[in-house]
């Protein structure tokens, strides 16, 4: 019997995870359905903004954690909201001090509210100064591979070059810079931002990411619990038909069934 491919962990930093899938807690209903999705995505990795999110700084509010648990999730605080290097350093200062010295962060440094589109300057400047800090920076990035390999070089454990602009829901819009990425980077490479739909996480991870950040395409859908089921088997599809190696693209047709040694009259 042929035995099935068994796929390595992904690693980042210092973790490894089985799932290739990390989920967002924003835009939910309410904070149980947000623990019902993110139970059904199978993701290990939940990222949450840092100052828009409760961690038990306002005891008459509820708090993330107990609906995440940190015993269950490895949670990514992130710095979405912030438009300069300072502001998202310190933003990642606070999540290591409330999550007892954190040290895994998602930097985000946008250059406007309008497109949400990462600011570069202010992002290598962010980066350099969290990596000298001690922390492990998954990074959100434009496609362009240079950044993206001067990010590495910086120290980033892991780039995050968006795949359209956020929650946008346009899938990925520049496979092939994706791709250039992907080839040259040394980390690992994660889509985060525009996917809408499971089709597209599936592309994805057939194109090479090693795996994909989400929160809008689950959280938006008429139902996300059922969403992230979803989002989960594409997921693995896609990360499973890249290994596999697709056929190649041919010019003229080619029968399924050999002509050789067919039966004629």
């Amino acid at each position: 019997m042929t035995e099935f491919y068994q796929d390595t962990p992904l690693r980042i930093a210092d973790y490894e995870f089985s799932s290739r899938l990390l989920v967002g807690t924003g835009k939910y209903r309410d904070f149980d359905e947000t623990g019902d999705a993110i139970a059904a995505s199978g993701a290990e990795v939940v990222t949450f903004a840092v100052r828009r999110t409760n961690l038990g700084q306002s005891a008459s509010e509820p708090n993330l954690l107990d609906t995440i648990s940190p015993d269950r999730y490895t949670l990514l605080p992130n710095t979405a909201g912030c438009h300069d290097a300072k502001e998202a350093v310190r933003t990642c200062r606070l999540a290591r001090e409330l999550l007892d010295g954190h040290r895994l962060v998602k930097l985000e440094v946008l250059a406007d509210d309008s497109t949400l589109y990462p600011n570069v300057v202010e992002t290598l400047k962010a980066a350099e100064t969290l990596v000298k800090e001690g922390f492990d920076v998954m990074v959100y990035t434009n496609d362009d591979p240079i950044v993206a390999l001067e990010l590495e070089r910086l120290g980033c454990c892991a780039v995050m070059p968006l795949g359209s602009l956020i929650g946008s829901g346009h899938g990925i819009q520049n496979p092939f810079n994706l791709q250039l990425i992907i080839e040259r980077a040394s980390v690992p490479v994660l889509v985060d931002a525009g996917i809408g739909t499971a089709s597209e996480a599936a592309r994805a991870m057939e194109l090479g990411c090693d795996a994909v950040l989400m929160n809008s395409a689950i959280a938006h859908a008429s139902h996300p619990v059922l969403m992230a089921s979803a989002m989960r088997r594409a997921v693995l599809a896609g990360r499973e038909a890249f290994l596999a190696g697709r056929m190649p693209r041919r010019s003229k047709a080619e029968p399924s069934s050999p002509l050789a040694g067919r039966i004629t009259r």
